[in-house]
């Protein structure tokens, strides 16, 4: 086979892998040199000459000229009598340059240049697969769901890319179909073996901060600047703008008429719930804005400790809590303080009895989701309606009214 002819047979690697001609052919080469020195120990005498416009290559081999009886080394030497059949007036000493047949490495030798080329493409199609998501990683990508799984669902891109959105990386009510179009940020890229992982994640505040760049000119424009941003995946998030522009109101300009302009990125995240706060550097300040929508009637802050005690009136203690304790979560990760509520004013009745006291009935988890929304006496309890308590924490009502019959008992004794 001539050496024109194998190239084109390994140039449909070219045509499936979409690498051009030149890369080809300097792949080409390393794996020549390599078969050279597999069966002569050395490509130090060979020069590969390749051309890729045409598409074609060329093996020269160089030796040296010895007398007939003086051969020692043949894949470095030539006798007198064989140089003189290429050319009748070489002489002894000189060097003689012999084009290497790709036929003359022999069948076995061709069928593992073949082996090695796949393996050279591969190994180059990975690298620049690996290089090309390393450049992006942390920007929005969309791709299409090939397979879902339990643990994790199989996304392929537009070039036939492989990306894998980990069920930890999901939004816990997303739920997807083969075919659907998901849409995340490129989160890691990693080598598994010689295969590139791309990972994508839906969870990260990274994605929302990106999605905010995306659907607000603001943002993307960088007139509107994003400090911070905290998330509860599919729950809740803060994020804190700010704007050097006296000009722009920053928390409009992000939430639009009617909260137009959020909308679409509170439906991308199975509707989250998400707080725009205006940025400041006075700590205060920023606290009160962060325990939105409650009402903060003063902080207390202890810089050394990043501690502050919070006071607000009764009513506004749940609002600040939130659902969980996810708002008072949310506004201590937003500002980086540790976030104490206290009620204004607050004394408890004569014949009020602490919560903790029931611990012998109830249980300490029961007790602590009431302490979440700032209730943490039997009377505050009693006060409020079953319903209510269950959509404000992560109690069943049959486990509220069990409570509520438990602290009736108490005051009827």
């Amino acid at each position: 086979m001539e050496n024109i002819a194998l190239i084109d047979s390994f140039s449909e690697f070219k045509d499936d892998k979409l690498i051009d001609r030149v890369t080809l052919m300097a792949i080409l080469e390393d794996v020549f040199r390599n078969a050279l020195k597999k069966k002569y120990g050395s490509d130090d005498n060979f020069d590969i000459i390749i051309n890729p416009d045409k598409g074609d290559m060329e093996i020269w081999q160089r030796r040296i000229v010895v007398a007939d009886d003086d051969l020692d080394l043949e894949h470095l030497e030539i006798t007198l009598s064989d140089a003189r059949k290429i050319e009748p007036d070489f002489e002894i000493g000189e060097e003689v340059s012999e084009e290497v047949k790709l036929i003359d490495l022999g069948r076995r030798a061709i069928l593992a240049l073949r082996q090695n080329l796949i393996s050279k493409i591969h190994e180059h199609d990975n690298t620049n697969l690996y290089k090309q998501f390393k450049d992006i990683i942390g920007e929005i990508y969309t791709a299409e769901v090939h397979h879902v799984r339990p643990r994790v669902v199989i996304l392929v891109d537009d070039e036939g890319n492989e990306i894998v959105l980990p069920k930890e990386k999901q939004i816990p009510s997303d739920f997807f179909r083969k075919g659907d179009n998901v849409k995340g940020i490129i989160e890691s890229v990693e080598l598994k073996g010689n295969k590139p992982q791309i990972v994508m994640s839906r969870t990260s505040e990274k994605f929302l901060e990106k999605l905010f760049e995306q659907e607000i000119p603001e943002v993307f424009d960088g007139l509107i600047m994003i400090k911070k941003v905290v998330r509860i995946p599919g729950e809740k998030a803060k994020v804190a703008v700010d704007s050097y522009d006296d000009r722009i109101d920053p928390v409009g300009a992000c939430v639009g008429m009617k909260g137009s302009r959020i909308h679409g990125i509170v439906r991308e995240l199975g509707n989250e719930n998400i707080d725009v706060i205006n940025y400041t550097t006075n700590a205060s300040l920023l606290i009160t804005r962060a325990l939105s929508p409650a009402k903060v009637s003063s902080v207390k802050i202890n810089e050394e400790t990043m501690h502050a005690e919070v006071f607000l009136k009764l009513e506004e203690v749940s609002k600040a809590i939130g659902r969980g304790g996810q708002n008072i979560k949310l506004a201590g990760q937003l500002t980086g303080y540790e976030l104490d509520v206290i009620r204004e004013g607050s004394t408890v009745e004569d014949d009020d009895v602490e919560l903790t006291e029931f611990s012998d009935e109830i249980d300490a988890w029961i007790i602590d989701e009431f302490a979440k929304i700032g209730l943490d006496t039997a009377r505050s309890i009693l006060k409020q309606d079953v319903a209510d308590l269950a959509r404000r924490t992560d109690l069943e009502e049959e486990t509220i009214q069990e409570v509520m019959r438990i602290l009736k008992e108490e005051f009827e004794n």
